[in-house]
């Protein structure tokens, strides 16, 4: 059994069809039916069975499923280790955000990096979505909420302010009736955040009129008018026609934190990026803005 063939495997199960396994790994729909098609040969029998669902495992499919787990983990981990026992400053560092914190926070380090190490590509995956470091599907992660995972390292990197924002004629309104103006909040999957709360306390009257999980689209519609948010400063403080509003008390600050792998502590290029990150990111300028 091939490891290439097992790694199909499991993507068929997460995904629950050949065409949506073929999309994540790649590779051609075709391609994964053959795969499959292999392993089953080598099986004697069906591994999966097709319902109005989607694929799902035989008896067969579910007899193996731990052990293909037992191998993907293996060869995650065997990748891993050599990734950081790399001793040159090159090739691809990939690395998890959101996609405001790239932009206005980690873009003079990645650029520095690039700067002092040409040969090494960063590869920034900007997304809210919490990305699994222990599958290799970044090498390195910046989030507001500490890690879970086991066997990452991990540490409070910064804390970043948080600002009221809209344009000039949404804060004059805003002064003189709050009731007029809408609200812009992150969606309903994280409505839970501190700064969501505190909007709505503050301001109890006016409504809700825009959600999104990214806060650079919540930016996009302030500027437009359309109500205020609550935003990062390095974000808001740097959109020509966005001003921040006076409030009797701030909206919550968010601790950064990074993490990686404990496979990765050894890598060169890793190591690299967050020296820069802690020279340029100690400032207490930036770790107010």
């Amino acid at each position: 059994m091939e490891w290439s063939d097992v790694r199909i495997f499991l993507a068929v199960i997460r995904k629950g069809s050949f065409g949506e396994a073929a999309r994540t790994l790649g590779v051609s729909h075709p391609t994964v039916g053959r795969r499959i098609k292999a392993l089953e040969n080598e099986a004697q029998q069906a591994l999966f069975r097709r319902t109005r669902d989607g694929l799902v495992l035989t008896d067969a499919g579910d007899a193996i499923l731990n052990l293909a787990e037992s191998m993907e983990n293996s060869a995650l981990a065997l990748e891993r280790r050599l990734a950081g026992n790399h001793d040159r400053l090159e090739g691809i560092l990939r690395i998890s955000s959101a996609e405001w914190f790239a932009t206005t926070v980690l873009a003079p380090v990645l650029s520095e990096l690039t700067r002092r190490h040409p040969a090494i590509v960063p590869e920034v995956i900007a997304s809210y979505r919490l990305l699994s470091l222990s599958r290799r599907d970044a090498d390195v992660a910046f989030r507001i909420v500490p890690f879970t995972e086991p066997d990452i390292v991990q540490r409070r990197l910064m804390s970043i302010a948080y600002g009221l924002y809209g344009t000039s004629a949404t804060a004059q309104a805003m002064q003189n009736d709050p009731a007029s103006v809408g609200l812009i909040l992150m969606n309903t999957a994280q409505s839970h955040f501190p700064d969501v709360a505190w909007l709505l306390d503050r301001f109890p009257q006016s409504p809700r009129v825009f959600t999104s999980t990214s806060r650079a689209v919540q930016a996009q519609m302030c500027l437009r008018g359309m109500g205020v948010a609550v935003l990062p400063q390095p974000l808001g403080d740097t959109l020509p026609g966005l001003q921040r509003i006076q409030t009797a008390e701030p909206p919550p600050s968010r601790d950064i934190w990074v993490g990686y792998h404990q496979d990765l502590r050894h890598m060169d290029r890793l190591r690299a990026m967050l020296d820069i990150a802690d020279t340029l990111l100690v400032d207490p300028v930036m770790r107010t803005q």
